[in-house]
């Protein structure tokens, strides 16, 4: 598997939003956070089989919209219940006006 896969032009995702990619297979929220920086999680809540690209963006977290538990974008630790384990963090970098995202975690968090 390639280690940094390209995702899309940074343009095509607003500041305090999300979308869902799939990248060799791993289901990635990328995130263009408040602080307009890019975040890459896995973009399952790890309490339930929910995508959190479907969630809020509000600052540097993503918020599961079933049940509340936001994931800080950078660490992928929950904040608060229900979830009590982190999602997996991916390494994100802008080159050339392109998102790219690193598929190995950086959190220590396997999928």
């Amino acid at each position: 598997m390639p280690a940094t896969v390209r995702i899309a032009a940074a343009a095509n995702l607003a500041k305090g939003t999300a979308m869902a990619v799939e990248a060799e297979g791993v289901p990635l929220a990328v995130v263009h956070a408040d602080d307009g920086e890019f975040y890459a999680v896995h973009d399952e809540c790890s309490h339930a089989t929910i995508p959190l690209s479907e969630g809020e963006v509000d600052g540097c977290t993503l918020e599961c919209w079933l049940h509340g538990s936001r994931f800080d974008l950078r660490t992928g630790e929950p904040s608060g219940l229900p979830a009590t384990e982190p999602v997996a963090v991916f390494p994100v970098e802008i080159r050339d006006g392109d998102i790219y995202v690193d598929l190995n975690p950086s959190n220590g968090v396997t999928l």
